[in-house]
């Protein structure tokens, strides 16, 4: 029922925007006994609405050259494996031979990894980068089996084997939890893959600990709520018909709710912009929202799996998560060094909630481990725009380095 409202809605939507379309272009033509500008910010509201939609299908990484000296670079972007449920991508640049190798753990939590676009560019120039590209679940049809919480910990570490030894694993948000799993599974085994650094930024390692609005209505309604009222089927007309799913867009809504003033007003401005003739501030924010609308499902086994043992049971800090039915144990992970992110004004994970992880690796010796807190950023702060190019990434920079 969820997804047949939805794309009810959307089909409307899509009906009414050609219409919109027509009515932008003729509000621009000159009306006699009319102020222009009324006409343009008439005429730049419509535009938005025929500009910016909802869609599953993952944006193009499309990453620019690097600096080296005083020439440019080109990012070549590579395919190494790929399993149903994700691809392992490369980019690379002619010097990464002779750089550290680092896998990026991208969330899987509504978002394409393309959401990471911005953390890749700034940690290409120095390094040779992986990313888990997960796919769209609705498109992965049902014989593929089930994605739950240990299926995201299997790929970490498949991916971290296929890399290499020396490498280094980076994980934003939701799957510091798994990444972090990862690491102390692969340390238990005394896998020589394991990773040789652990950047963990602005992840909900404890959720006991400072918590925010998020976690709070995590705490307020029981699992059997979220699977009834969150989750629905995939339609037959995809390839994973029949899957169950946190739907995407049912997630885009929530971020949305979350900062809705905020979002009122960039849509305000996009149509002022407009108004304006100032083309390029639209094109910059036009270019945010068509990454943000660009959303893809959740495996309902995984959401829930998540939602329990991270948010509500607050397994890992406990002692009690289980990944293929073995307890996590982060202190068997002692060659790894750590180093922990996190935003000042996060309101999706708050302070403290990834420093615990520091305590959780007890046995990595004191001089492996760094806790960084950024000042002034909220979440998306912590792994991109100025202050995570000029302030956070050179701490992330140092620590791969100096565990390489």
């Amino acid at each position: 029922m969820i997804y047949a409202a939805y794309e009810a809605q959307t089909a409307m939507f899509d009906l009414m925007r050609p219409l919109a379309s027509i009515m932008a272009a003729n509000l621009r033509l000159p009306w006699p006994g009319v102020i222009p500008r009324q006409l343009r910010g008439v005429a730049g509201h419509l535009e938005v609405f025929t500009n910016l939609r909802v869609t599953g299908v993952r944006p193009q990484f499309a990453l620019e050259p690097v600096p080296s000296g005083n020439d440019l670079m080109p990012v070549v972007e590579e395919k190494v494996i790929s399993t149903p449920f994700a691809t392992l991508m490369r980019f690379r640049t002619e010097r990464s031979r002779e750089q550290p190798k680092v896998l990026v753990a991208a969330p899987m939590s509504g978002h394409f990894a393309t959401l990471l676009r911005g953390t890749i560019q700034t940690l290409v120039r120095d390094h040779d980068v992986y990313l888990t590209d997960w796919h769209n679940i609705r498109d992965v049809p049902l014989e593929a089996g089930l994605f739950d919480f240990s299926t995201y910990v299997n790929h970490v570490i498949q991916f971290m084997q296929q890399i290499g030894p020396g490498t280094h694993l980076v994980a934003v948000c939701q799957p510091t939890v798994p990444a972090l799993a990862a690491a102390a599974i692969m340390a238990e085994n005394d896998d020589p893959a394991q990773p040789a650094s652990m950047i963990l930024m602005a992840g909900p390692i404890d959720t006991r600990i400072n918590p925010t609005a998020v976690n709070k209505l995590a705490l307020e309604k029981p699992i059997e709520w979220f699977e009834d009222k969150l989750t629905d089927k995939v339609p037959s007309y995809y390839k994973g018909g029949g899957r169950r799913v946190y739907p995407g867009f049912m997630q885009l809504t929530a971020f949305m709710a979350m900062n809705g003033e905020r979002h009122k007003k960039s849509f305000k401005d996009m149509a002022q912009a407009l108004a304006d003739g100032d083309h390029a501030k639209y094109k910059t924010m036009q270019t945010f929202y068509e990454e943000y609308f660009a959303v893809m499902d959740l495996p309902a086994e995984f959401y829930l799996e998540t939602v329990r043992a991270v948010f509500q049971d607050h397994e890992l800090p406990k002692g009690l998560l289980k990944v293929n039915g073995r307890v996590v144990n982060p202190k068997a992970i002692r060659k790894t060094a750590v180093l922990t992110v996190e935003g000042e004004r996060d309101d999706i994970c708050g302070l403290g909630q990834t420093l615990a992880a520091q305590e959780l690796c007890s046995s990595v010796r004191a001089y492996k481990k760094t806790h960084h807190v950024q000042t002034g950023v909220g979440h998306y702060g912590v792994f991109s725009g100025r202050k995570w190019n000029q302030e956070i990434y050179p701490k992330v920079r140092d620590t791969i380095q100096m565990a390489s």
